[in-house]
């Protein structure tokens, strides 16, 4: 049996209305032996060591010891009754025969409560407190009400008062076995909104780093077996380009899985690392292919900046360009970086057909609860959106049919 076990009442045997009690058998304990002891040199002081002496004492040691090793019994759901029937039965035979130890009922009283149940303890105290009655009544000159009505008072009063701590205990257990189950469920809940979390960061920057890239690589590698036969030279090239941004893909992959920012963005001393991967990414998106115009426009004096905030632009930037490029059919697009006093701004904007913002964020928003944590069409934006909430800013995507788009995001210059 463990140790928890053993501290659980109704486990261990003891189902008694003090059971919670931790400190009450010790006090017990030394008031009942000071009790019996005292109750016994009274007897000898009274009638002295004769045969009904020796019965006496033998009777006050046996009570004593019986006492005493209510705490060193085997736990079974037995031995509280065995053990309240053994002190019972020799306490009112030292009761019968010395009316002194009736005080003995005090402090034995107790324990019984703290051992039985309520109905079993009141069961035992009733028929102790009529021996009590009995025992003082036999030595007392004539009928005399106070030594009736004292102990059935004294009685009652406890067990009525220990009855009420019981009920107390019982509902302020339960409120804690409530509050445990209701914590229990709350890390449970944070658990599955962590994973959820987790998943859906995953998603938003595999999907703004890497999926520009492998969109990159496709359309190399068509220009590639484009110019296969009549430009071995140009289709080497695209070659080489496409397998050296599949080895940067790769290794922002691992950066992603394990939440760094990308590797351009590692050593920002100057401030000058975001608009110089700003600067490789336009280059990079100015394919072989027939694509959008991409310019890049710095404002403002380049600051350091955290590198999840860095990060988090550059990323977006790589979300917007890719959705401009894929969705937009634009012939330009401009990449705005501002650096103002307190935050840094980036702008994205293309002059293609546009969309219907709040259409397009209803699609995603049913595709995002049909299959959480999944990217799909419209989800690159909202992962933009999510990710500048993230960092303590904010993101808006300002579109209309005929119109072009919009991407802009707003970071302050350090991550909340």
């Amino acid at each position: 049996m463990s140790v928890s076990d053993r501290s659980d009442p109704e486990i261990s045997g003891v189902r008694g209305i003090l059971a919670p009690v931790a400190r009450l058998d010790g006090w017990l304990a030394l008031v009942f032996i000071v009790l019996v002891v005292t109750s016994a040199l009274r007897y000898l002081e009274r009638h002295g060591l004769g045969a009904d002496g020796v019965f006496v004492l033998t009777g006050a040691a046996l009570l004593t010891v019986a006492y005493s090793l209510r705490p060193l019994l085997p736990t079974r759901s037995w031995w509280p009754t065995a053990w309240v029937v053994t002190v019972t039965v020799l306490w009112a035979l030292l009761t019968l025969a010395a009316p002194s130890f009736a005080w003995c009922a005090v402090p034995l009283g107790f324990a019984v409560l703290q051992v039985l149940p309520f109905h079993g303890a009141l069961t035992v105290v009733v028929l102790m407190t009529a021996l009590v009655t009995a025992a003082e009544l036999r030595i007392a000159e004539g009928v005399d009400p106070t030594v009736i009505a004292g102990p059935i008072g004294i009685a009652l009063v406890t067990v009525l008062v220990y009855r009420a701590l019981q009920r107390e205990s019982a509902a302020r257990q339960a409120l804690l076995d409530e509050l445990t189950d209701a914590q229990h469920e709350l890390l449970q809940a944070q658990h599955r909104a962590g994973a959820l979390a987790e998943r859906q960061r995953l998603s938003r920057e595999i999907h703004d780093s890497v999926g520009q890239r492998l969109a990159s690589i496709t359309l190399l590698l068509a220009a590639t077996e484009q110019d296969w036969d009549r430009r071995p030279d140009v289709a080497r090239d695209h070659a080489g380009v496409a397998a050296a941004t599949a080895r940067d893909g790769l290794a922002e992959v691992r950066r992603v899985v394990h939440g760094l920012p990308p590797v351009e963005l590692a050593d920002d001393a100057s401030g000058e690392a975001l608009p110089s991967a700003l600067r490789r990414l336009v280059d990079e998106v100015a394919g072989p292919n027939s694509r959008p115009e991409v310019s890049l426009h710095v404002h403002g004096e380049p600051v350091p900046l955290a590198a999840d905030v860095a990060g988090g632009l550059l990323r977006s930037a790589r979300g917007a360009l890719a959705n401009a490029i894929e969705h937009s059919g634009a012939g330009r697009v401009a990449v705005t970086l501002t650096f103002l006093p307190d935050e840094v701004r980036l702008d994205v904007r293309d002059d293609g057909r546009g969309f219907d913002v709040d259409a397009v964020a209803g699609r995603a928003a049913d595709a995002s609860s049909a299959q959480p944590g999944r990217p799909g069409r419209g989800r690159g934006l909202q992962g933009i959106v999510d990710r500048a909430a993230g960092l303590g800013g904010r993101a808006s995507i300002e579109s209309a049919p005929g119109d072009g788009t919009t991407v802009s995001v707003e970071l302050p210059l350090e991550a909340e």
